[in-house]
């Protein structure tokens, strides 16, 4: 099939529930992408922070081809050596204590089962989340989930959910009540714009779980396995939770989720509580497994840490030279720019000139490159988005300038 074709099959088929880009990606390698046509890209969306260990990584797909000639599918009524290796390994790197797995196969299904879990272990059905956090699309993880668009159409969701200001300790402890069972935060927020947990925020939050008997999450789907320059991006403020939601990157790209939690938690669940017919399955644990080994051996937590301080410089003098950037937040290599217009264009220009990025909002640029990039194609993406940030502040001081109106405060 041509371009063209490819297309109109997706328009005309597929569920109309994606804002799609203009290019038809049919390889990937590392940090590059490359079209239909032949045309590369530099990667900066990393499949919505999927790629952890880039495309195609070697090591995976040599893990998934021996797995895929012995056994893909096993379900968890049955043992499985895939499994025992992967849940051996997830143990392993994960905090003391935080010693039982349930494996699922994405984030929000992760989110879903730690918000049963912890219901079931405090007898409370209450959740406090956080405005602007994001869990997921399911009716339980949007329940917990900011943004209204997201919401409006689906209503009721879960009755028992309230939302408190992220990094405002006093406003959880007022909408605390004797019911309040769980509260469920991302260290970093992702979609709604790489909002950093202030210092404080998630220890205050842990004394509180603390002195109230209450479950505390973290969703760690976007954060997890290096991407922020520790294992789990809580390690920067040594905070340690119940639960951990996880999944994204954790397999190289199969469908894998996993929710950790501390045994005398997983426990509170009995057979049949709650299961999935392809969590786990020898398949997707194969790739994760491969890709745990990956991370260690590769040293890409510590990269991620390296090549982030330098891809946060380049965005930083970015900010310093262009009015239209308004901030620059983020840890290791989960970045966001946010401007002060539309990053539509940006985004569209971006990709004519070899570059792929991803949004959150209408005006904040989000960056979740594989933590295989080089840093040579950093300072190349950063060359290529100053130019069309310096493009788009002409433009906007043209209109503004010709409306009598230029203000970029």
């Amino acid at each position: 099939m041509n371009e063209r074709e490819i297309k109109e099959i997706e328009d005309r088929y597929f569920a109309p529930v994606y804002e799609k880009l203009p290019i038809v990606i049919v390889k990937g390698r590392e940090a590059t992408l490359w079209d239909i046509n032949g045309k590369e890209y530099i990667d900066c969306m990393g499949g919505y922070g999927v790629a952890i260990v880039g495309h195609c990584n070697k090591k995976v797909i040599e893990a998934i081809n021996e797995q895929s000639k012995r056994l893909i599918t096993c379900h968890g009524s049955l043992y499985n050596d895939a499994r025992a290796e992967l849940l051996e390994k997830i143990v392993k790197i994960s905090p003391k204590g935080l010693d039982n797995v349930y494996l699922c196969n994405s984030g929000a299904e992760a989110v879903e089962c730690a918000l049963k879990l912890a219901r079931k272990y405090s007898g409370k059905p209450e959740v406090i989340a956080m405005t602007k956090g994001y869990h997921g699309k399911t009716l339980g993880a949007l329940s917990v989930t900011w943004n209204q668009k997201y919401r409006l159409s689906f209503l009721p969701l879960l009755s028992d959910v309230k939302f408190a200001p992220f990094g405002d300790t006093e406003k959880v402890r007022e909408t605390l009540t004797e019911k309040t069972g769980a509260i469920i935060v991302e260290p970093i927020q992702g979609e709604s714009g790489i909002y950093v947990a202030p210092d404080g925020f998630l220890k205050e939050l842990r004394e509180i779980c603390d002195e109230k008997n209450i479950v505390l999450i973290f969703d760690e789907v976007q954060t997890g396995f290096g991407r922020t320059g520790k294992m789990w991006a809580f390690e920067h403020w040594n905070v340690v939770p119940d639960v951990i939601c996880l999944a994204k990157g954790m397999a190289g790209g199969l469908p894998l989720g996993a929710t950790l939690a501390k045994s005398e938690i997983m426990s509170a669940f009995k057979t049949g509580d709650h299961t999935s017919t392809f969590g786990g399955n020898p398949l997707s644990c194969a790739a994760a497994s491969a890709t745990i080994d990956y991370i260690l051996e590769e040293k890409l937590v510590e990269r991620a840490a390296n090549l982030g301080t330098i891809f946060k410089k380049r965005l930083e003098n970015i900010k310093e030279n262009h009015r239209i950037v308004r901030d620059v937040r983020g840890l290791g290599l989960m970045l966001g720019m946010e401007l002060r217009f539309d990053i539509k264009n940006i985004l569209m220009r971006g990709i004519e000139k070899g570059l792929i990025m991803l949004y959150s909002g209408k005006n904040i640029l989000r960056f979740l490159p594989p933590l295989v990039i080089s840093e040579k194609q950093i300072h190349k993406a950063m060359d290529i988005l100053e130019g069309l940030v310096s493009e788009d502040e002409k433009v906007k001081i043209e209109v503004r300038s010709q409306e009598n109106n230029y203000d970029l405060r």
